[in-house]
């Protein structure tokens, strides 16, 4: 089972009220449980020692502060009419794939749908989101290396 479907999965459980599901797929089982608040729980185990990161990312625990250049500060814009990229899992968020790679996305680049936004780390598994949307970034709203919660805003994007 793959990240996506993964997703799909906690979309499905937060629109209905299920309260816990668990899939069992060539020896790893996953549970999705649904607490009364709208955060939801992932939790992953495997029995076999064969998991693969989906992505090449630095498998660090502490980021220093200087591998990326931080968000350009701007003032706040109205957000009346921006679309918002939010967090689809709890992790830890990265602006680019590792030390000295480019980073994914800034303020004012073009985005797409399918297009990799940033990284999540979660459970040591790195997780590449991309953007539902189509626009331009006008606000980062995470700083690299820190972590996030579930539907969390990472990203403004004005649609126009």
């Amino acid at each position: 089972m793959d990240i996506k479907q993964i997703q799909e999965l906690v979309k499905l459980i937060n629109k209905t009220s299920i309260g816990e599901i668990t899939i069992e797929e060539d020896g790893r089982k996953i549970t999705i449980k649904q607490k009364k608040d709208p955060v939801q729980n992932i939790v992953a185990t495997t029995t076999s020692h064969s998991v693969a990161p989906t992505t090449s990312a630095p498998a660090q625990t502490a980021a220093p502060a200087s591998t990326a250049p931080p968000a350009p500060k701007a003032e706040t814009p109205k957000t009346d009419n921006f679309i918002t990229i939010k967090s689809p899992m709890i992790g830890t968020f990265y602006r680019q794939a590792g030390p000295g790679k480019p980073i994914f996305i800034n303020v004012d680049d073009e985005v797409t749908p399918g297009k990799v936004v940033c990284i999540i780390e979660a459970m040591k598994l790195f997780n590449e989101i991309e953007s539902e949307v189509k626009g331009r970034i006008v606000k980062v709203l995470v700083e690299d290396a820190s972590p996030v919660e579930y539907d969390q805003p990472l990203f403004l994007v004005d649609p126009s």
